[in-house]
């Protein structure tokens, strides 16, 4: 019994602090019927930034999500945009966002950046409804370096070596000793980080997958025919969570000279 409670309990928790996403993700299957065709002036996308923009406003209001919290998604939906302005652009291409919008930023809709900032809400969630600690974790220098040259070798690989896999043989020397410590019926439980993160990078490219099904972007093979994205793009999401993490760290909590991370505890709702 014990143990089922356990698990209600963390698949309860898991949802709860991916709620951002999983609104996110029905709000991307009912408005496909939509397509391209405006509704009272304004596109989908632009349905989707409102929806997106909302869910902030709630989550604020009702206290299930703090201002340090938010402060951390802002600088990370601004990051992304950033990327995605870059990453959209005709003489790049990496993907596009096929439908017409009026909210939107050169090439790039305004909701996109809200896809990032659930990923940093569900980091910010996570850590404080599990009430999560880390031992061993890197120093932030350390850590602050990687996340940021795997953010600008989104955008220098088109024009000097891509060095992913330099990136990610880093972060498993880095974080190879790295736990999480959280808790689940008042009881304390440790994992090794790598895997988890690992397990949410797969995660993401499960919704990417959902995502570019009911066309909210499209890579360049998938204009003519939807198909999978490739499992190459675990390692690029993987890399990409690692930014997220630190920005949350960094600014929702505090490490000791020997590595241990916790959560600061004036943080107000």
């Amino acid at each position: 019994m014990i143990f089922f409670k356990a698990c209600f309990e963390l698949l309860y928790k898991a949802a709860s602090a991916a709620l951002f996403g999983i609104l996110l993700l029905f709000a991307f299957a009912l408005s496909s019927s939509m397509g391209g065709d405006a509704l009272l002036g304004i596109y989908r996308y632009d349905y989707l930034f409102l929806f997106a923009l909302s869910i902030q406003i709630f989550l604020l209001y009702y206290k299930l999500e703090s201002f340090a919290e938010a402060k951390v998604i802002a600088i990370f939906h601004v990051l992304a945009m950033i990327m995605e302005i870059f990453l959209t652009h005709p003489q790049i291409a990496s993907w596009q966002y096929p439908q017409p919008a009026v909210y939107k930023i050169m090439t790039v809709p305004l909701f996109a950046g809200f896809m990032y900032s659930a990923v940093g809400s569900f980091f910010a969630r996570s850590i404080r409804l599990f009430h999560m600690s880390f031992d061993h974790l890197p120093s932030f220098g350390n850590m602050m370096a990687l996340s940021l040259l795997s953010y600008l070798n989104f955008m220098s690989k088109f024009f000097i070596q891509d060095i992913r896999y330099v990136l990610l043989a880093w972060s498993v020397l880095i974080f190879w000793k790295t736990k999480i410590r959280f808790y689940l019926q008042h009881k304390q439980f440790q994992l090794p980080m790598l895997p988890v993160l690992l397990i949410l990078a797969f995660i993401i490219w499960i919704a990417e997958n959902i995502s570019t099904f009911y066309k909210i972007w499209l890579y360049p093979t998938q204009v003519e025919q939807w198909h999978m994205v490739g499992e190459a793009k675990i390692v690029s999401w993987y890399l990409l969570l690692l930014l997220s993490l630190v920005l949350v760290l960094k600014i929702l909590g505090n490490r000791n000279k020997n590595g241990h991370w916790e959560l600061r505890k004036n943080i107000t709702y």
